[in-house]
């Protein structure tokens, strides 16, 4: 123990005294006397050595290694003669990486180095410099300027200031180690002018190095010159060879030299059938082509624009087969339900078909997600046909998209109704225009503004790409629209089209979907043959009730496939050979059921109520919960409602205290109590004014101390005279209570033409009941009658 204190002590004394000095190799570069170097350390060693020299503000020395590839060194691999340096920055990056700034003050060489140290330490003595003054020295000086100044203006984008900071240095001395540190030659030449301390032979042997760096930088100037010269001429025999080919061409000598490619880019201009103005200008660009020397930027961008005209459908057309009894066939055979919509597309189809030039209308389907939208058009398109293509709209913020971007820039394209075109190969397909509604807008343009001229009959005939820069003729395009909601289409946009709404399915138009196309799609996507799988209709209403509550049918298809894999894991291992699923087997294969029946549960305590509300993925049962607390007569809401839902709350407590002599409500409760309506789901934004009976009911529920009917939902606007006024949505809400189990349903009197709207099925389960005041409601949701009607029942 005693041994290593005494070699730290040592250690400790040595890098204070004047001949000992901490050592840092390095790999191909030399530091001289009077530069400042940035050194990167790597090396554990030479880190601990600059860590120690900082530590102990000593000053260091470099050395050059003899053989850059060696990573630990030796003292043999080193060369003697070495720069001391001070330390004027030590930098530790984030990465880790260590770095010096030094600046080199003398030369020195090494005596010896010291052992067992944790870095490099040597005994040193340093070299003289004798600052020698004499006429051949100042020669010598003279001269090294000269070459120099020269070697300077050879070098490309020299500064002016490294010319002018050399010739203003007084030192001789200091001017050989300058000039050689920046001259570009091998670190071992570098040493070699290092180890010279007679002033004459150094200024001899750097005179000599510069020298022949002028004579290479002469040379490669003029190879470059040469190489130059060279190029220029072969482009001035370029160009005269093309005037003699456009000589020969004029004196009809040069035919049989136009290339094939030319050719038969020419024979499909005059095979395309464009319009002549279209027909003029690819002529024209043709012409500019066949003047064009193939290595041009300009010419891909030409061959380019007459690919895209030649290959566009200017004149072909399909025939359009329409039958409308074949219409019906093909409607029926692809969905189930939509009878509304059906019969809809049927009309739109026998008019086209009895008037082929007549404008029709432009249709756009509007519903929640899965309901069959995009499969319509596919359908509307077979039943006339025609090809089918479809262009999606969602998230599209740049009006090129609908337009084109203009061919000057580099990768321009033809905007996606002309792609959409030429994918198809005519001029009168069904083109769906998917996800209207989600279309945005950024700083390249609003595109809703550029689709207002290609759905309008009146217009479209002419639509002008950006990309092809004349007018394309889209009047004979079937456009189809769909979208998941109306808000976000901008009005003039929404004008264009004939809006046809798709609401939700019910669960038994959903298992007979299932039934008759999912489970054949499933079985056949699972590799299982056709009677592998039997489920059961029971076990189908199951899955659609307690496991995919939705207004389309997507997630039941996924759930059917999940139903499907089960088996086929079964089947493939050999353990059975067909599958009955029934409702005992959901539980096994899906797990617990994720819906359940939670509205008598919801309602089972006074200040509840269900009310209905429209979404854009269709209808949903929502709960109003109000409550009394001690207060001084407040009204708080709670769950992200919007201000139309806030003001149908306000209506609704206001109608409550008018009212509550008539509802027997003690009115001191209203002064001593601060009521709080809550609609859950807080994080989901509400609003619209539907809600306000529902509001009411709870609060008379509240307030009465009496549970609401758990069967029953009601929705509709309230007025402060005790109107029910009609809302929106009555199909898309009856669905969705029908959906939870509701067997009642509170509607506005004035919505009872809306009725028809609401499936059959839906019809037969449910009671409806049309309530022209809100006393029609409590009666109905509560069982309560007002002091005023018990008085004249008495």
């Amino acid at each position: 123990m005693s041994n290593a204190n005494d070699q730290t002590d040592v250690a400790a004394h040595s890098l204070v005294s004047d001949d000992m000095l901490i050592i840092l190799p390095m790999r191909n570069m030399v530091l001289f006397p009077g530069t400042v170097f940035p050194a990167a350390l790597q090396r554990e060693l030479s880190i601990a050595a600059a860590k120690e020299a900082v530590r102990t503000t000593n000053k260091v020395g470099f050395l050059l290694q003899r053989d850059a590839e060696v990573s630990e060194p030796g003292t043999d691999d080193l060369y003697k003669v070495g720069t001391l340096a001070s330390i004027l920055r030590y930098v530790t990056t984030e990465d880790g990486r260590h770095h010096l700034v030094v600046q080199g003050e003398r030369r020195f060489r090494v005596l010896d180095f010291q052992p067992g140290l944790p870095f490099r330490l040597a005994r040193v003595e340093y070299l003289p410099e004798y600052p020698v003054v004499s006429s051949d020295i100042e020669a010598r000086a003279l001269n090294l300027k000269r070459l120099a100044a020269e070697a300077v203006e050879l070098l490309p984008q020299s500064p002016a200031e490294l010319a002018h900071a050399v010739q203003n240095i007084d030192s001789p001395a200091h001017l050989a180690d300058l000039i050689t540190s920046f001259l570009d030659i091998s670190a071992q030449d570098k040493q070699r002018v290092l180890e010279l301390t007679d002033l004459r032979a150094r200024l001899d042997r750097v005179a000599e190095l510069l020298s022949h760096r002028i004579e290479v930088m002469k040379l490669q100037r003029q190879i470059e010159s040469n190489t130059r010269e060279a190029i220029d001429d072969r482009q001035k025999e370029f160009v005269l060879r093309e005037q003699m080919r456009q000589i020969q061409k004029q004196l009809g000598e040069g035919e049989e030299s136009a290339t094939n490619e030319l050719k038969e880019v020419a024979d499909a201009i005059d095979k395309a059938g464009m319009s002549p103005e279209a027909l003029e200008q690819a002529k024209k660009e043709l012409k500019r082509l066949q003047r064009m020397p193939d290595a041009s930027g300009e010419y891909s961008m030409i061959r380019t624009w007459l690919d895209w005209m030649t290959q566009l459908p200017w004149s072909k057309t399909d025939d359009e087969a329409i039958d409308v009894i074949k219409a019906r066939t093909v409607l029926d055979e692809d969905h189930y339900g939509l009878e509304k919509i059906k019969r809809r597309i049927v009309e739109y189809l026998a008019v086209r078909k009895l008037n082929p030039q007549g404008r029709s209308p432009i249709l756009c389907f509007v519903g929640p997600p899965g309901v069959g939208k995009t499969s319509l058009g596919q359908s509307i398109a077979r039943s006339m046909g025609l090809k089918f293509a479809r262009a999606s709209l969602g998230g599209l913020h740049d009006e090129a998209e609908i337009r084109g971007h203009r061919r000057t820039y580099i990768g321009a394209l033809p905007g996606n109704i002309v792609q959409a075109l030429r994918k198809v190969g005519t001029r009168n397909p069904v083109l769906m225009l998917d996800e209207i509604d989600k279309v945005g807008q950024g700083f390249h343009g609003d595109p809703a503004a550029a689709l207002l001229e290609v759905l309008d009959p009146e217009q479209n005939n002419t639509f002008r790409d950006n990309y092809l820069g004349v007018d394309f003729d889209l009047s004979k395009v079937v456009f189809i629209a769909t979208a998941n909601q109306l808000d976000t289409i901008p009005g003039p946009l929404r004008d264009r089209m004939e809006i046809i709404e798709l609401t939700g399915y019910t669960e038994d138009e959903k298992v007979a979907i299932a039934k008759r196309y999912l489970i054949k799609r499933q079985l056949t996507a699972n590799g299982l043959p056709d009677d592998a799988v039997t489920i059961a209709d029971e076990a189908l209403h199951h899955i659609v009730r307690d496991y995919t509550r939705e207004a389309g049918c997507r997630n039941l298809e996924r759930t059917i496939g999940a139903v499907l894999r089960n088996v086929a894991v079964r089947i493939a291992d050999g353990s059975i050979h067909h599958a009955d699923i029934n409702v005992d087997d959901l539980r096994t294969i899906l797990g617990a059921a994720r819906f359940e029946n939670e509205v008598a549960m919801r309602t089972s305590v006074p200040g509840v109520a269900t009310g209905l509300a429209w979404t854009p993925v269709g209808g949903d049962i929502l709960f109003i919960e109000a409550t009394r607390v001690p207060g001084n007569g407040r009204l708080i809401l709670t769950g992200q409602l919007g201000d139309v839902m806030k003001e149908s709350a306000q209506a609704a407590l206001s109608l409550v205290k008018s009212q509550a002599e008539s509802l027997d409500i003690d009115t001191t409760l209203f002064e001593k109590s601060d009521i709080h309506i809550h609609v859950p789901a807080g994080a989901i934004p509400k609003d619209g004014p539907s809600a306000g009976v529902s509001m009411y009911t709870a609060l008379v529920s509240l307030l009465t101390n009496r549970t609401v009917f758990h069967d029953v939902a009601m929705t509709g606007e309230i007025s402060l005279r005790g109107l029910v006024l009609p809302i929106g949505g009555v199909k898309e809400k009856s669905i969705a209570a029908h959906r939870a189990g509701i067997k009642r349903i509170l509607l506005p009197a004035r919505n009872r033409k809306d009725l028809e709207d609401v499936p059959d099925s839906v019809r037969n389960d449910i009671k409806f009941v049309f309530c022209e005041r809100v006393e029609d409601v409590i009666r109905e949701a509560l069982g309560l009658k007002t002091v005023s009607e018990l008085k004249r029942a008495s």
